[in-house]
């Protein structure tokens, strides 16, 4: 039992090396502009997200509601540190995935920010201020301000 959990700590240890690499990989895109190769970075790590899901879900079941912490006091000493010192590793590379996700986030909230508002930049520019801006000839109407003559058939 002791290698079989040991094997998926050390896969999941694995995928959050990779996970890491990939977010790093992810925010150089983001900052290059490159929407196409974000895409497909974010799909790689989509599925290795649900790979260490299936890794966290088949530890639990062979935990059998047994914490780590409590497993490794239970295993001889130098198994015991071992475990301990994966556990550590997992801890400290999820922090760093998080931070590197929280960034990749921000990232992407303030280019959608700055596209949106050139968006609305060239909305307003573009789009006459009235719906009867344009006369019957095609051409641009002027509005007076005064009162004006009226003509045409009654």
């Amino acid at each position: 039992m002791y290698d079989q959990i040991r094997g998926n700590l050390v896969r999941q240890t694995k995928g959050l090396e990779v996970l890491a690499l990939l977010l790093e990989e992810e925010f150089a895109h983001l900052r290059g502009r490159d929407p196409d190769a974000v895409s497909a970075v974010e799909f790689s790590i989509h599925e290795l997200m649900r790979q260490l899901a299936c890794e966290r879900v088949d530890l639990k079941a062979a935990m059998q509601r047994t914490r780590l912490s409590e497993y490794a006091d239970m295993l001889p000493e130098e198994q015991a540190e071992e475990v301990r010192a994966i556990i550590v590793r997992i801890d400290a590379q999820e922090q760093h995935c998080a931070r590197q996700a929280s960034l990749n986030a921000d990232l992407a909230l303030a280019l959608l920010d700055q596209s949106q508002e050139l968006l609305d930049f060239l909305h307003r520019r573009l789009v006459p201020p009235r719906q009867e801006t344009y006369g019957r000839k095609g051409g641009m109407t002027t509005a007076r301000a005064e009162a004006a003559l009226i003509r045409g058939r009654l």
